[in-house]
This record gives C-alpha cells, sequence and structure tokens, in this order.
C-alpha cells in the first residue's frame, strides 16, 4: 500500500476542487462530500502505517522536477516511520473534526465555503509531511500558512477575525524567512534538497560545524513560528477568532504540529550541533513554563486552551532539544488526540450556553452528560495522570531531559506541569461545578450525536493512546519510530523512577489546589489577585508582549514610515522639483529667443562668425 500513498493528500484536494466548482449546488450535502474523501484517505493512511510496520524499507518515490546543471530538483513522497505516524494522525483528527463540523457549523451560510477551506488545509498538511524533500516541503509550508489565514478568518465580517488572520500570516511569515534562507544554504553547501541526501552528508561530516549549526537555527525559526514558540507565540492564542473546529485542528494536527514535525524530521541535522540541540532545548523551556503561567488566570475558555498548547508544544521542543526523538514525537502524538477533544468538548460547551466567558458558566456537569466527562478525560490527559496518555508521554520527556543532564530544565519542566495541571482543572472546575452562573446556562442542552461521536472517539485515544510507548509493557512505538532512514535519533530516555512519582505529585498537587480554589472556595482566588496586583495584572496582560510588539514594532515602523515619507517629500521631491524648475527656466530663456523675426536670427548669425573670428585669431588661425 505504500506505493499508493500518494492517494492520501490527493483525496482531500479533489474534495477541495469538487467544492469549490459545486459547493453552491451541494450546500449542507458538501459536509458529506467532505467527510467521504477525509474517511477515503484516513482509510489508505491507516493501511500505508500497518504495511509500513510490517515492512523495514524507506525507498522514497521520486519523479525529476527541474536540471539546473547537474543538479537534479525532485518531486515524490516517502514514508518513514515519522511520517506514516503523522499521516495517521493528521487524517484521523482531520475526519472527526470534519463529522464534528457537520452539526457545528450547521446553518451557516459559507458552509461549503467552510468544508472546502478544511479539505485545501488538510491536503496541505499531508503533503508536508509526505515530502521527501526540503524544497517540496517548503511549498506545502506556505500552502497551510494560506490556509490558517482562510481558515482563522472565516468570520471575515468581524474585526477581530480579520485582525487575527493578518497577524497569524505575518508572523508566522517572519519564521518562514529564517526557514527559506536555510533551506538556500543546505542546497548552497550541499547541492541537494533531499533529505536523505542531506543528513549522508551531516553523517560523513561534509559540512563545517558552524555552517551545520546556522542552517540547523534558520530553520528553527521556521518553526518557532509554525509552532508558536516565544517570541513567535502571540499568533496562536488570537487564532482562537476561527471556528472551534478550525481550533481544534490547528492546535492538535495540522499547523502548529508541522513546527514540531520539521525538527523532529530533520533531528540528525540539529544532533550534529551542540549550539542547535541547547537553543532548542531552552527556548521549548522558556515556552513551555512562560505560556503555562499565562494560562493560569485567562478567562476565555478557548484562550486557556490555546496557551495550554503553547506550552505542549513548548515540551515538545525541550524533549527534541534534550535528544528526546522518541519522547519528542510521542508527545506530538498523545497532545493530538487529547488537545483536540478538549477543544471540540470547549466547542460544544460554547455551542450549549453561547459564550466563551469561562466566569459565565458554571454547573453544567449536570446539563452536559456526555461533554463533561469527555472533557474531564481531556484534562487529566494533559495533567498526565496515569494511565491517560499524557502521563506516559510527560514522563518520557522528563526522563530524557534527565537523561541529557539538562537538571535546571527538569525542574522547569516540572514546574510547567504542575502549572498545567493547575489552570486545566481552573477551568473544568469553573465551568462544569459549582452554580450557574448565567441564563444561558440554566437552558443549555448537550450537543447532536455527530458532535459527541467525534469526542468520544478523541476520548478512547486520549485513555489508551499512551500505552503504545510505555517502561510498564513495553517501547513499541519508540523502537518502531528509531528504524528510521536518518543515522541517529538521540540516547534512550532512562532515568532515576522517583522521577515518575515527582511527575504525578506535580500534576496532584495542580489539581488539588484549583478544586481548593475553584470548587470547595476554601482559597478565595480574589484574595491572592489582591495580594499581588501589579504580578497578577502582568500575567493576565500575558507579560504585555502584545503591547510590546505594537510600540516597537507597529508604532515604529510607522513612525519610520511617516520620517521616510517626509523625506521623500521634502528631499526627493525637492529636488525633483529643482530639477524641474531649472530645466523649465532655461526652456523659457532659449524661448524668448524664438521669437520669428528673421532680422533677430540674422544678428544671431553676424554675432556668431564674428565670435568664431575672434576666437581663430587669439588661436592664431586654425
Amino acid at each position: 500500500m505504500i506505493e499508493y500513498a500518494w492517494l492520501i493528500p490527493l483525496l482531500p484536494l479533489l474534495a477541495f476542487i469538487l467544492l469549490v466548482a459545486f459547493g453552491r449546488q451541494l450546500k449542507q450535502a458538501s459536509a458529506w462530500v467532505g467527510i467521504a474523501f477525509m474517511g477515503g484517505s484516513f482509510v489508505i493512511a491507516v493501511m500505508t502505517l500497518l504495511e509500513r510496520i510490517r515492512i523495514d524499507e524507506h525507498i522514497p518515490v521520486v519523479l525529476e522536477w527541474l536540471s539546473l546543471g547537474d543538479r537534479v530538483i525532485t518531486m515524490g513522497f516517502e514514508v518513514t516511520p515519522l511520517n506514516a505516524l503523522m499521516l495517521v494522525i493528521v487524517t484521523l483528527v482531520s475526519l472527526l473534526v470534519h463529522i464534528y463540523s457537520r452539526g457545528y457549523m450547521e446553518g451557516d451560510e459559507r458552509y461549503p465555503v467552510f468544508y472546502s477551506y478544511l479539505s485545501l488545509f488538510t491536503f496541505s498538511m499531508l503533503g508536508l509531511v509526505l515530502s521527501p524533500n526540503l524544497l517540496q516541503v517548503y511549498i506545502f509550508w506556505e500552502l497551510v500558512g494560506v490556509c490558517s489565514f482562510l481558515l482563522v478568518g472565516f468570520y471575515y465580517f468581524k474585526p477581530e477575525a480579520k485582525a487575527a488572520a493578518k497577524k497569524a500570516f505575518i508572523v508566522t511569515r517572519i519564521g518562514d524567512v529564517g526557514l527559506f534562507i536555510g533551506i538556500i544554504l543546505i542546497f548552497w553547501n550541499v547541492g541537494s534538497f533531499d533529505l536523505n541526501v542531506i543528513f549522508q552528508a551531516v553523517q560523513e561530516n561534509q559540512l563545517d560545524g558552524g555552517i551545520v549549526t546556522l542552517i540547523a537555527l534558520l530553520i528553527f525559526v521556521g518553526a518557532i513560528g509554525k509552532s508558536g514558540q516565544f517570541p513567535l507565540h502571540t499568533w496562536l492564542p488570537d487564532a482562537m477568532e476561527g471556528p472551534t473546529p478550525v481550533s481544534a485542528l490547528i492546535h492538535a494536527a495540522t499547523m502548529v504540529a508541522a513546527g514540531v514535525y520539521l525538527v523532529a524530521a530533520l533531528f540528525p541535522l540539529f544532533a550534529a550541533s551542540e549550539v542547535a540541540l541547547n537553543v532548542v532545548a531552552y527556548v521549548g523551556a522558556f515556552t513551555a513554563i512562560f505560556a503555562a503561567s499565562i494560562g493560569l488566570v485567562q478567562n476565555d475558555i478557548k484562550r486557556v486552551l490555546a496557551y495550554s498548547t503553547v506550552s505542549q508544544l513548548g515540551f515538545m521542543m525541550l524533549a527534541l532539544g534534550a535528544a528526546g526523538y522518541v519522547s519528542g514525537v510521542f508527545h506530538l502524538m498523545t497532545h493530538a488526540f487529547f488537545k483536540a477533544l478538549l477543544f471540540l468538548a470547549a466547542g460544544s460547551v460554547i455551542h450549549a450556553v453561547h459564550t466563551q466567558d469561562i466566569r459565565e458558566m458554571g454547573g453544567l456537569y449536570k446539563k452536559l452528560k456526555w461533554t463533561a466527562p469527555l472533557f474531564l478525560i481531556g484534562c487529566l490527559a494533559i495533567a498526565g495522570i496515569p494511565p491517560f496518555a499524557g502521563f506516559f508521554s510527560k514522563e518520557e520527556i522528563l526522563l530524557s531531559v534527565w537523561a541529557d543532564g539538562r537538571y535546571g530544565l527538569f525542574w522547569v519542566a516540572v514546574i510547567a506541569a504542575f502549572f498545567t495541571a493547575f489552570y486545566m482543572f481552573r477551568l473544568f472546575f469553573m465551568v462544569f461545578t459549582g452554580k450557574a452562573r448565567s441564563e444561558h446556562v440554566r437552558k443549555a442542552h448537550e450537543s447532536s450525536g455527530t458532535m459527541i461521536f467525534p469526542m468520544v472517539v478523541l476520548g478512547v485515544l486520549a485513555i489508551f493512546a499512551g500505552f503504545t510507548h510505555t517502561h510498564w509493557f513495553g517501547t513499541f512505538l519508540g523502537d518502531w519510530l528509531v528504524s528510521g532512514p536518518a543515522p541517529t535519533y538521540g540516547a534512550e530516555a532512562y532515568g532515576p523512577g522517583w522521577i515518575m512519582f515527582v511527575a504525578i505529585g506535580a500534576s496532584v498537587l495542580g489539581i488539588l489546589l484549583a478544586g481548593a480554589m475553584y470548587w470547595k472556595n476554601s482559597i478565595r482566588p480574589e484574595g491572592l489577585a489582591k495580594a499581588v496586583p501589579a504580578l497578577y495584572q502582568t500575567v493576565y496582560r500575558k507579560y504585555y508582549v502584545d503591547e510590546a510588539y505594537h510600540f516597537v514594532f507597529v508604532r515604529g515602523l510607522k513612525g519610520l514610515g511617516s520620517l521616510l515619507a517626509l523625506f521623500d517629500k521634502f528631499i526627493i521631491g525637492g529636488l525633483v522639483k529643482l530639477a524641474a524648475s531649472v530645466t523649465q527656466g532655461v526652456g523659457s530663456i532659449g524661448a524668448k529667443f524664438q521669437n520669428g523675426q528673421v532680422q533677430t536670427y540674422g544678428i544671431g548669425i553676424f554675432l556668431g562668425f564674428v565670435l568664431l573670428l575672434v576666437v581663430f585669431l587669439i588661436r592664431g588661425g586654425v
């Protein structure tokens, strides 16, 4: 089935074409077109994964695209353990989002357009995952960015949605410049875009150490933009202006996953530079605790989940920077399931109460009999409580960081895990426990079966997906992942047994503190906020990063533009006007002699002749 892997991205592309051509005629039936093609893509992805597990070969299928002298640029696909796993993750989450959207978006007048965008988005991510060379990766990388712009700005009539779409597009383009330069440097030094050729060049030490570090860091800049790492994280929370199913897709399996996937796919390149790994690890650790601290005090249900995504992406980057290839990819997989579940469950809540402010919710556990326990499963998974999936992947990350000797970053990750458990159960208790705090809550009712079914599937995966790689029963996933084509995948994650208990203890402590503050009300949150008002406001305002960017870059560039406009108007424009005035003056003087009188012209000729004679006499003749 591997030879037909190209059909996996092709089917969503065909769905996009059909919906663009016939969407207006299909109307509500557009959902079935998207679901059917996405279902076919998922089936082929599963069959490809099963065959890739059975057959240990990774021969790329490529065709010649361009010839530049003696260099040939190819296009094609390659199925490695990493992208075989990603194909299933992306197609499954996208299929479930397609099904969920049928109920969530029902009645929207742009229903066919929404499904066409979803299909194009999925095609872009699948094309990126299957790409065997960096040029092809970059093409699909940019297409993913375009699709995110379309989906985040789907409600284009809302100023907030338009601003969020522009912000997402511009901020990620900043990172993409780094990726583009890195790809150019690779081609300049290696002479090929093919990943296997690049890995071979790295393995054979054909590249200077400084060049390897520079290339790796530039590629990481691209990953920072897409995966929302600090300092290019600001677009991700604002992307919540898009429909909730879009948020689930972006945050679980497509856009943000692309950045982590890129670092994982090029891990041998990063592994060749200790500096690059250090940068990845420190940026990931800082992002994890930075975003987690912001999530502690946010009141919008989707923004809390957005900052949790940024924090979890930081965990993944920390793992990769600590040479934990398996742990980073493992957490990417488990996070896709429980984060998609949390966003879809949040969408069900919003659908029921028509608000995103958790201060206006409360008491929904009795109203939403399916959504509430499924949301609880997602919270337990992301908090890292055994035996839920997030526990195994988060423990694997902590083991990787400890095994790599990064003890300071280990404790940063533990604190971030404590924050994660606290803010997720703060969210759960404020939304589902206590008394109803608005009339909308009293009238709330459970979502339709179309919306519940995808959440149930993701809930099951959030419980059991972690057992694919455990030190309890066997590290099956990790052993298979490192059988890919790259020369090295870092060290195995082993550490002292107490790490597991520290991870569980941090999570339990966070849950207990959240319960004491937002369920039992034995600790008053308002009192803590009043005790440290400056700190609370700083965290609530997201450390004023957006304001700083607005002041430095937006207003700064506007000011620079105004100065340049004045320079253009008075200096450049003045010089142009001066040249025009001089030319006009000379022309007007000449025009006075062109008066049409023959006598004047005769005198002019005579005077010219006399002048020539005088010159000749002075110079002594010809």
